[in-house]
């Protein structure tokens, strides 16, 4: 009798123990198969760290699915297969976590503080030569400048104006501000 034929007789004897409710099998069948499922998960390219978390992986699993094994005699070929699908599934994360970190980083998209001082600059500018056009002019440009199409008929209603002078109107307030903006020395069109 050859170490390997032995070795399976042995293993399938404790795991047929183990199946028939005598659960101490399992420490002597961990014992004896764990430093060759630990060489296989190494030889598929694994850290000593994730060899060890992968054959504890695999023992979780039969000891899980033991009834799904129909031949004792098969439980270390069990073992084995199971062992070497967890090191390539184990193996594959890796590397993809170590593309992820060889990957450049994506700038952020948000202004750096250089930038977001000029916007807030800017803006404050905006803002104050905003406040220097007419209470009518500030309504509308107001509403206006907060996106999306604007309810003209409450527009026209709050401000007093007929609907068909809202445009005429915007036109106006918008030209007046870009007058008192270039008559500042101090703002810079981006």
């Amino acid at each position: 009798m050859t170490e390997t034929t032995s070795l399976v007789k042995e293993a399938a004897s404790l795991f047929s123990e183990f199946r028939d409710g005598q659960r101490g099998s399992i420490d002597p069948l961990v014992r004896l198969m764990t430093p060759t499922m630990w060489h296989m998960a190494r030889s598929c390219g694994l850290s000593s760290g994730d060899a060890e978390d992968v054959v504890q992986s695999v023992w979780l699993a039969l000891v899980a699915k033991a009834d799904t094994v129909r031949d004792p005699a098969t439980v270390v070929a069990w073992l084995g297969t199971s062992v070497r699908r967890e090191s390539w599934r184990v193996s594959r994360e890796r590397r993809r976590a170590q593309l992820r970190n060889d990957l450049p980083e994506r700038p952020d998209p948000a202004p750096g503080p250089a930038e977001k001082v000029v916007l807030d600059e800017t803006q404050q500018a905006l803002w104050r030569h905003l406040s220097s056009l007419s209470p009518r002019c500030q309504a509308l440009l107001r509403v206006i400048s907060r996106g999306g199409p604007p309810d003209y008929a409450a527009l026209a209603q709050s401000l007093g104006i007929p609907v068909g002078s809202i445009g005429p109107t915007r036109g106006r307030c918008l030209v007046a501000l870009r007058r008192s903006l270039l008559n500042d020395p101090a703002w810079s069109p981006s």
